[in-house]
Order: C-alpha cells, then structure tokens, then sequence
C-alpha cells in the first residue's frame, strides 16, 4: 500500500490557521473527499477532503494547533498503489482564506503588522527591552546564539523578523523552541506597541479609564471570541470613518403578513419558511436599483467613488461567536421564495460556523434584523465601505388614521443609516419612502 502526506493548502495569504477538529481515528476508513479535520480562519470554518479513498495511518497535528501553508497534516494509506502518486505529497483543494476585503468584517494577523512596522519604531530606550534587535545579525554568529536550541524553519522566521531568539523560551522536547514560541512572544511583546501605533492615529479620542472592578465585587475576565475582537475593532473604525445619519419611518405591512399567512400550506409543501425578512431584501434589492446613489463605495482617495452594477445585500446574523454578515449575491434577480431558501441556508451556515471567506465577501448593502428580538428602533452601524445600512425592528398593532378613522394596522419600524458624505437627506429620504412603499402595497414589487 502506498501512502500519501496530505499538506495544507494555499491560505490565499493568511498567516496560519487554528486545528479546531480532528474528524477520524488512526485507522479509520476514508473516502476520497470526506473530510480529516476541520481548520479555522479568522472567521470561518471550512472541512479539509481527503484527495484520494483509504484509511488514515495517522494525524500531524494536533488540535489547538497553527498550521501554514505546506504544512503536513496527516498520512493515509491509499487503497491501490499507484507509483505515480507514492512519492509525491498530495496538496488539497480548499476555498481559499483570502485576505478580508474593506467591505466585511476583517484583522491582519498580528505577525504581518510585526512584519511590516519599522524597526526603529520599535526600539526602547533600555536596548535590553528591544524585540528587534538592530545587531540581530551579529547575534546569529554569537555563541551563545548558536547553542539557541531551534530549527532552521524557526531560526529564518526570527531572522526576518530581526528576533534574537536567545530572549524566545522554547516550549517543544528539551526546550526547543518551535514556530508558535516565536509567535506568542512576538504577540506578547509587540502588543503594547501595537496598540501605541494604533492610538496614535485616534489620539484625539479620550481614553477610558477602567476602574478595578474587584473593589465592587467578585468578577470574572473572559476572552472575547475572534469574531468579537473583529467585530469591536471594525465597529470602531466604520464609527469614527463614517458621517453617520440615521432616518426612521414605519412601513404598514399588514397586506404582507396576510399574504404570509395565505401562503402557510405553500410554504410547508416547499419546506420553506416565509419569513418578513424575504420581502425586506427584496424590497431593498428593488430600491438599490432604483436609487443607484446607494450602491456606490468611496475610494481610497476619498474624492471618486465606485458604482457597483450587481446587487448584493449582507445579511447580520448573531451566532453563539459574535456577529457576521453573510452575503446574498444577486438578490435583485431572485424571486421571494428562492430569497427565503437562500436566506435559510445563510443562516444555518453562519450559525454553525461553516461560513466561507466566499460568503462573506462583496456586499452592496446590509440589513439587520432584530424584529425577533424586540424593541422600536436602533441606529445600525454602516459597514464601510459600504454606504448604508436598514435597520428593522418589531412589528406591532397600531392605530392608523385612514382619512375618516382609526384602523387597527401592523406597522414595521425601519432605521435607515447612511454615510453623509456621499448619501444626502434628500436621497435618503426617498430611498426608504421607496422600501416603506414596497413594503406596504406587494403589487409594487412585481412591476
């Protein structure tokens, strides 16, 4: 039997990825395409397939492990032997973890900022405290360095980070210092600097004092999830970047909900479930394209922009991790019913972390929900550079004037926020007339 070593595949220029689950055995028999375990990105989840049919002779890895690119990760015995095949590593086909456009919730890996600050930038004024070393290189032929216990992968890595890895403690056999010591000591190090840099471009924002909370009580310090940090440091950039203005209105959506409610027995022989929230994108889907205004970006030089001719809205989710924003591609060229099963499956993939990079790319608008929740009204966040974002709330019972007397109606509270240097009130304002319209008389949607 021939035996083939399954490497990690092209990260599409992710620094590593995290082991998060080991699917087999040793032994275990396994077809071509099944899944041997399961990487984690910054946002995503995503089944590493066998490439070919056999048993796994034994896992690389462990979880909780870094992985790169090229990384071995496990051997399996294939079935047949092919001598083509026996000496050659086999790479795996996977959806690429490519870079987070502006458009989604995204981080740079913490080595790729090491890598790109300057070194002076980073020198103390004590030498001993510097982490890169501007006599590095004279280090390297030191003897003390040369006794450093470390591999020649580990060695180049401090090289082109400028580390003196005599300063690194080495957590593998016999203190041998591996490529996630490197890591964790350039993440612990560089953090203060880091955060130094990253203040300094907001350094006319106070800063909030934190009180010892232990003094009012017992207290517990959790760590926030990697969609959590995401989340807070692109919530905090799109908020001081963005002009935000937010317009409210009610859509009265009592013709909607009978027309739902009409559509019960449809709806269970499509084993599709006909939520307010279709209608909604659809409704914003129509009105992107009638106020193309809104499906524009800014650019970097924040004097042109972009119009985009595609329709893709972002949808927010809440998971037990955080918040994402999967994306419906096309929604303007989708009927209501194929929007609810293309809503559905979004949904349950982002709620059981099987989201792709792919699924979360290339958003036009988003709209977020909280109608299941409660309340009357909030004030969403623009996701930059996207430039608006609709807000809906619950719907309720309302008395509505009807030009002779009050009518009991139920009426959908919208939010509507919107970056101010591009999108005006007038715009707006006729953007969300135009949702409210759609919404409120469903015979406009299909002229």
């Amino acid at each position: 039997m021939g035996r083939k070593t399954v490497l990690v595949p092209d990260l599409g220029g992710a620094e590593s990825v995290d082991v998060i689950e080991l699917t087999l055995s040793n032994g275990d028999k396994i077809s071509e395409e099944e899944s041997i375990l399961v990487l984690e990105s910054d946002k995503a989840t995503m089944d590493v397939p066998s490439p070919v049919s056999g048993s796994l002779i034994k896992y690389l890895v462990s979880e909780g492990d870094s992985v790169s690119v090229n990384d071995p990760i496990a051997e399996i015995e294939i079935e047949e032997p092919n001598t083509d095949e026996l000496t050659d590593h086999q790479k795996v086909s996977l959806p690429k973890l490519e870079n987070p456009k502006s458009e989604e919730i995204s981080e740079t890996p913490i080595l790729d900022e090491a890598a790109s600050i300057e070194v002076e930038k980073l020198t103390a004024e004590n030498p001993k405290d510097n982490i890169l070393d501007p006599n590095v290189d004279a280090k390297i032929d030191d003897l003390n360095y040369k006794n450093v216990h470390a591999g020649p992968a580990v060695r180049l890595l401090a090289r082109d980070l400028g580390l003196d890895l005599s300063r690194v403690s080495g957590s593998g056999p016999k203190n041998r210092i591996t490529k996630d010591d490197v890591n964790d000591f350039v993440k612990h190090h560089l953090s203060d600097q880091l955060r130094s840099q990253n203040q300094a471009s907001i350094s006319s924002i106070p800063q909030i004092d934190i009180p010892d909370f232990d003094k009012f009580g017992e207290n517990d310090i959790s760590q926030m999830t990697k969609i959590q940090k995401i989340t807070s440091a692109n919530m905090q950039k799109n908020w001081l970047n963005v002009p935000h203005v937010t317009q409210f209105d009610y859509a009265d959506i009592t013709d909607l909900e009978e027309f739902r409610d009409s559509n019960k027995t449809e709806s269970i022989k499509r084993d599709i479930k006909l939520t307010p929230v279709a209608f909604i994108l659809k409704a914003v889907a129509i009105s992107l394209r009638e106020n193309p205004e809104f499906n524009r970006s800014l650019l970097g030089d924040n004097e042109s922009f972009t119009q985009k001719k595609y329709i893709n809205i972002g949808m927010a989710v809440n998971t037990e991790k955080g918040l994402v924003v999967p994306v419906l591609k096309s929604v303007d060229e989708m009927g209501v019913w194929d929007l609810a099963s293309s809503i559905a499956v979004m949904a349950a993939k982002a709620r059981n972390g099987k989201l792709l990079p792919s699924d979360m790319q290339g958003g036009c608008f988003t709209v977020s929900s909280l109608g299941a929740i409660g309340g009357h009204g909030f004030t969403p966040i623009v996701n930059s550079p996207e430039l608006g974002i609709l807000g809906v709330s619950k719907s309720q019972i309302m008395p509505i004037w009807n030009g002779s007397e009050f009518e009991p109606r139920m009426m959908l509270p919208l939010s509507l926020s919107y970056d101010h240097r591009l999108i005006n009130g007038g715009a707006a304002g006729k953007f969300l007339c135009n949702v409210v319209h759609l919404l409120s008389d469903l015979r406009a949607m299909i002229l």
